[in-house]
């Protein structure tokens, strides 16, 4: 008896220390700003002092609100970036903290030590799969409300790269060409670098629908309202979507729901792999996040630098995709695909070559093909997937390799063979390649509602030189 009435006991002291501890959180009087100027996307506030990453609320006359993010500061001026629209506001109205939840006793005590935890909370959880929200955790699908009372800091901490387990396995994304050419590995971090309308949407839901990983999550941002429909009805399709989680953040949302949007997408996926999952991220696309910041940036007066965008906007990039990736050893996983947007086709776009250096692989859809009705349009002369070498055998890379080898050849000679100006006989290798030039041509088109998984694709990747 005496024991079990120490147990007791201790636990009554640590509830105790925990509520008293709990106290220190709570503000003897609410502090408020008030806004003294509002230009173009960025308000100015006086009178409260807060750290970048806090958010505010704004009540309106009409009774509405404007939650608003602090994005910069100068002297005693506070700048924030709405989450919506900034009609309806006066001069002197009042700008109030949002501060964290109070955690519960007994969870831990020191949420204010970590800015991450101090940063916004969203909804994550299972309740999330088969719904669509937007980047404040609203939902978008008209089924009510998410019902999840699990919430995450949308910015995490990162991992320490020495602690994350090594890319050793790979992931069957139902794409012939990707399983085959551009083996992915769990925990890898692909770019697929494209134009407008060369498919890349298209390939993005083939993916989803197709992918071996256990929950996939969607960020699309900065899409137009129309595609956000049609990718999460027709490409993604009702047994995509049942795995799915979707953020999305239309062009039309304030950049600061764009920005948002895509670490909320991030915050998911984190949620998942830290229950052990292997995940599939997809974020459409990169590039509208790097104008959403471009926009925020140039708001407050940040100096442009290459082509109009910011240094903060490529110290960004790194923080976004970092995220992502394997966990700790023998916990999950988050494999990601971020699209690029290429202006003009340009591979040397600021954003592209920034994205390239960060990210481990990319795998570049040509115009040309597409348009010669050639889909998924994979240029796999100019993809790439770094972590191919150490997940894959070393049969199966020299029979890529050899593939390539032909396909480029045959490429860098199409003007010659077409005009009838090659003589057979020439060139062995290319005699090979306009043999096996239509099998090849065979073997790296796809239907989209065509699944062929790993084992079948290295097959037929071997067929060819039998």
């Amino acid at each position: 008896m005496t024991g079990q009435a120490d147990r007791h006991t201790a636990r009554w002291r640590a509830y105790l220390r925990d509520c008293d501890a709990l106290v220190g959180f709570v503000e003897p009087m609410q502090v408020c700003g008030r806004v003294t100027r509002v230009a173009g996307l960025v308000m100015e506030c006086v009178g409260l002092r807060l750290a970048v990453g806090s958010a505010c609320t704004v009540p309106l006359p009409s009774g509405a609100r404007v939650e608003a993010e602090v994005v910069g500061f100068d002297g005693d001026r506070l700048f924030l970036m709405p989450q919506s629209d900034v009609e309806g506001i006066v001069p002197g109205t009042r700008v109030y903290p949002v501060e964290a939840s109070v955690p519960r006793p007994g969870s831990v005590p020191h949420p204010r030590r970590r800015p991450s935890d101090r940063a916004r909370h969203l909804p994550v959880g299972d309740k999330l799969l088969g719904r669509v929200v937007d980047g404040a955790g609203r939902p978008l699908d008209g089924l009510g409300p998410l019902g999840s009372d699990e919430v995450a800091p949308i910015n995490a901490r990162p991992v320490n790269p020495l602690d994350r387990a090594p890319i050793t396995e790979t992931l069957d994304v139902g794409v012939r060409a990707i399983n085959s050419m551009l083996t992915v590995g769990r925990g890898q971090r692909l770019g697929l670098f494209a134009g407008t309308g060369v498919g890349k949407s298209v390939l993005l839901g083939m993916i989803a629908r197709y992918t071996t990983a256990d929950v996939i999550v969607v960020g699309l941002i900065g899409e137009r309202g129309r595609e956000v429909k049609e990718f999460i009805e027709q490409i993604l399709g009702p047994e995509g979507r049942a795995r799915s989680a979707v953020v999305a953040a239309p062009a039309d949302s304030p950049p600061l729901m764009r920005l948002q949007g895509a670490a909320y997408a991030t915050a998911i996926a984190e949620h998942f792999r830290d229950q052990g999952k292997n995940v599939m991220l997809i974020m459409d696309s990169l590039t509208r996040y790097a104008m959403a910041q471009r926009e925020i940036a140039l708001a407050i007066g940040e100096p442009p630098a290459t082509k109009g965008y910011p240094p903060s906007v490529f110290a960004k990039l790194p923080v976004l995709v970092e995220r992502a990736g394997n966990g700790l050893e023998g916990g999950g996983s988050i494999t990601a695909f971020y699209t690029v947007l290429s202006e003009g086709d340009d591979q040397q776009d600021p954003i592209a070559d920034a994205a390239r250096g960060i990210l481990d692989g990319h795998i570049v859809l040509n115009r040309h093909l597409a348009e010669a009705g050639h889909y998924p349009a994979i240029d796999i002369e100019q993809s790439i997937s770094r972590a191919m070498h150490t997940i894959t055998s070393h049969e199966h890379q020299m029979k890529a390799r050899r593939l390539k080898q032909l396909y480029s050849r045959y490429e860098r000679s199409r003007d010659l063979i077409s005009v009838g100006a090659y003589a057979s006989g020439s060139d062995p290798v290319l005699d090979q390649a306009i043999t096996l030039h239509d099998k090849i041509e065979s073997f790296l088109c796809q239907e989209i509602h065509e699944n062929t998984g790993m084992q079948q694709s290295l097959a037929q990747l071997t067929s060819l030189f039998d």
